[in-house]
């Protein structure tokens, strides 16, 4: 028996202002509510308040972690928090957010800036300190408040994205074989323009030109200071990543297609992820889409489709499931675990 990194539970929150494909088809009137849902897969989806901040719902992932028993505060190890939205440029959010949840001070904590394949990353850093020894009990969160970059008359990324987070409990056991992994990792930064919010840190920093909205041929508003989403691009982009990333991950864990329980990819949109499906010839009962209440809520994405699966007895535990995230970046990876 060897010590493994082994995914012990899943707890994620959604902010309790909602935005629903009813108040988008009255704000922009020549949609319906059902064609937003047939189009993005998505019904309703979480809107951060104000003052609420990622760290604010990663906090109370994590807490909804610590209160179904599964560990203490106090057990945690290491923290890891994977934002596209932080607090501060300094502090890390992470040393923030090891304060508000009471971790011992003898708790290391890194913010990790990923997007949609920020789960993937955040999990191959905590099984890498896990089985190195450095830590027995890590807590992944991810949390993004992508809606805060949204210009509201962006009808193409308003109906899309909601806020969300997810804690994840990544602890030492004893196993024989891997129970998270391998994993396979790729970057192609020649596509960094394709999902960005050009203006606000020191590459391109606020001014008032960077704030002038401004019309696309598609009748969407944005400024530099709003996320910009080539969607035609990204759409390629995941057709021509998602399928050879899966096969090398199956030739890195020894199995084939057929032996994989389920997968999960990041949620994306449904009109991309049917797309993904047909073209891996997957059964539509083992390629989990589910992202109605919630939305893309970016790096939380997998962990949120991964609980709602396991609460609704889909995934099992013996289990083998791929996990698959793919965008901001480029960025993508895949890994395996095994349900326990």
């Amino acid at each position: 028996m060897t010590q493994r990194a082994a995914i012990k539970a899943i707890k994620s929150f959604l902010p309790e202002q909602k935005l629903t494909n009813e108040q988008l088809a009255e704000q922009f009137g020549d949609w319906h509510a059902s064609q937003i849902l047939s189009k993005t897969g998505v019904a309703v989806r979480g809107v951060a308040g104000r003052d609420e901040c990622a760290s604010d719902l990663g906090v109370k992932a994590a807490q909804r972690l610590f209160e179904s028993g599964a560990c203490r505060a106090d057990e945690i190890d290491f923290l890891i928090f994977c934002t596209q939205s932080p607090d501060y440029f300094t502090p890390t959010t992470a040393c923030v957010m090891q304060a508000s949840l009471g971790l011992k001070t003898s708790c290391g904590a890194i913010d990790i800036n990923q997007g949609c394949s920020g789960y993937i990353y955040g999990l191959a850093l905590a099984k890498s300190l896990v089985e190195a020894g450095t830590a027995q009990t890590v807590l992944l969160v991810t949390a993004d408040t992508y809606t805060k970059f949204i210009n509201r008359r962006d009808r193409s990324l308003l109906t899309l994205f909601g806020d969300g987070a997810a804690a994840t409990l990544v602890r030492a056991v004893e196993a024989d074989s891997e129970l998270v992994g391998p994993f396979v990792l790729g970057t192609d930064g020649r596509g960094a323009n394709q999902i960005i919010v050009k203006a606000g840190a020191l590459r391109c920093r606020p001014t008032a030109e960077t704030a002038v909205e401004k019309e696309d041929s598609s009748g969407n508003w944005r400024s530099d200071q709003n996320l910009f989403m080539d969607g035609a691009d990204v759409f390629s982009f995941a057709l021509r990543t998602v399928p050879p990333t899966l096969q090398q991950l199956l030739e890195k864990s020894g199995l084939t297609i057929d032996q994989i329980d389920f997968i999960i990819p990041h949620q994306a949109n449904k009109f991309v992820l049917e797309r993904l499906r047909a073209k891996l010839k997957f059964p539509a009962e083992k390629f989990w889409i589910d992202m109605e209440q919630s939305g893309n809520t970016v790096s939380s994405t997998i962990p949120i489709a991964l609980e709602s699966a396991i609460e609704q007895q889909r995934v099992k535990q013996g289990d083998r499931v791929a996990l698959i995230g793919f965008g901001v970046g480029y960025s993508w990876g895949a890994t395996m675990i095994e349900i326990v």
